[in-house]
């Protein structure tokens, strides 16, 4: 069981960047997947996730409106689209697997992706 999260990268404020998460030896579409991400010096905290059973979406408040969370069944990849970033957005961003329906909290969630690195500059 394997959560390889990429996509992050160096972007100027107001730019997007698309994060995957691709899944392996699983089934993602059985699944919530959440999105969470730390800052340095700061707590983990959540950004999205998605139902496995009915997928429905959640955003933290901050992401409202910017921030899009989406399946691809086929290729067992969740997605989250990432728009008007602003420089509070800049941390490691990880996805992470749980049972059908979405969690707040990090202790939650069972498995991990080992992170990447999203960093909005001028």
């Amino acid at each position: 069981v394997q959560l390889q999260a990429s996509g992050g990268g160096l972007v100027q404020p107001g730019g997007s960047l698309r994060l995957s998460c691709t899944a392996s030896g699983f089934t993602l579409d059985y699944y919530a997947i959440g999105w969470f991400r730390q800052a340095p010096g700061k707590e983990r905290e959540g950004v999205s996730c998605i139902n496995g059973n009915d997928y429905t979406t959640y955003y933290v408040n901050s992401v409202k409106g910017r921030f899009t969370i989406t399946r691809d069944k086929d290729k067992n990849t969740v997605y989250l689209q990432m728009n008007s970033l602003k420089p509070e957005d800049t941390a490691v961003y990880y996805c992470a697997r749980r049972s059908y329906m979405c969690s707040a909290y990090a202790t939650a969630y069972h498995y991990w992706g080992q992170g990447t690195q999203v960093t909005v500059s001028s």
